[in-house]
């Protein structure tokens, strides 16, 4: 997070507080992300698809900001970022498993084979499991497409100085209050699942 906001802002605000215009500015404040993405990519010493993603991201919002002189452009690439994964969140739920079954799967078992079978036991044999699933999936599809549209207004009725801040701490918290609510949610889904297979055929 200090990487990708907390630097970013304060590079933003140092550049615009010596006079130096908001587009060049903003694009300046950019330089913390990429450095971060081509650190990363030498010391795993291979290709992130996500990394490389965020670089497009970044790289065609800058090119558009420059094309266009208009430095909100280069605020919308979150906007970018978010939608394409509340596509990606939706369109799983027209797949074999949602997203978030696998997130689950990564992050709610131990890892072990074991652990990942009963993970997968659970969608297979459960309905409210698979139910809970999907639910989960939905709210964060549409959660971050509503994000993504909801910055485009603000970034262009806000100043320029309040805009960078808004568009980029607005994904922390939307990302925030979706990991409270799936903890919550996940908690009673999980009980209800153990109801259901404690059940008599």
């Amino acid at each position: 997070m200090v990487v990708d906001v907390a630097l970013p802002l304060a590079t933003y605000y140092v550049l615009a507080g010596v006079g130096v215009p908001d587009l060049w500015a903003l694009l300046l404040s950019g330089i913390w992300p990429v450095l971060s993405s081509i650190v990363s990519l030498l010391r795993h010493r291979r290709l992130d698809e996500f990394g490389v993603f965020i670089l497009v991201v970044i790289v065609a919002g800058a090119l558009s900001s420059v094309l266009f002189d208009d430095p909100r452009l280069l605020l919308l690439k979150s906007s970018v970022f978010t939608g394409v994964l509340g596509i990606a969140f939706l369109a799983s739920l027209f797949g074999k498993r949602p997203l978030m079954f696998y997130f689950g799967r990564r992050f709610g078992t131990d890892g072990s084979p074991a652990g990942l079978a009963r993970w997968d036991g659970f969608w297979d044999e459960l309905s409210v499991f698979r139910r809970g699933q999907r639910t989960m999936t939905l709210v964060w599809g549409l959660t971050f497409l509503a994000e993504a549209v909801v910055r485009i207004p603000l970034v262009y009725l806000l100043p320029v100085s309040v805009g960078v801040a808004v568009s980029d701490i607005l994904p922390f918290v939307v990302i925030a209050a979706l990991v409270f609510w799936t903890v919550s949610f996940a908690k009673r889904n999980a009980a209800a699942s153990k109801a259901q297979a404690n059940q008599p055929l």
